[in-house]
């Protein structure tokens, strides 16, 4: 069974996790467009129970765009987002952001969200479930 490690930039925050995503996603909403300093978010997301999580993290909690809440979880040395929890989809979730993996050969999303605040230079790979 494949493992990952994703991690913050200095090494302090970590999340290991065992197996293939359940999901990798797009996100071309503002807010992950500001989260991340890019024109979209990508996230994997693991069962909690095939992550482990070492370090310590700072939590910011922010709204939705359709009401839920999601609790970023990230280094306060260096700032890096390692896992987040989107409440209201599954508890059972840790999401985390492909990039804190900085593994070329991750697998590609699946699914792209809020197209309609995508930038117009942006192209998704071909076969991905679409949601405006």
């Amino acid at each position: 069974m494949s493992q990952r490690l994703a991690s913050c930039s200095c090494g302090q925050l970590t999340a290991q996790v065992v197996g293939e995503p359940v999901r990798v996603s797009i996100c071309h909403c503002l807010a992950c467009q500001r989260r991340t300093g890019s024109p979209f978010g990508q996230q994997a997301r693991f069962r909690r129970e095939n992550v482990v999580i070492s370090g310590g993290s700072s939590e910011y909690v922010r709204n939705g765009d359709e009401g839920s809440r999601i609790r970023f979880h990230f280094c306060p040395h260096c700032g890096a987002t390692v896992y987040y929890e989107p409440e209201g989809l599954d508890d059972d979730y840790f999401a985390i952001p492909v990039g804190a993996f900085a593994d070329p050969s991750f697998p590609a999303p699946s699914v792209s969200v809020y197209e309609e605040r995508m930038h117009g230079w942006v192209v998704v790979p071909e076969g991905v479930e679409h949601i405006p």
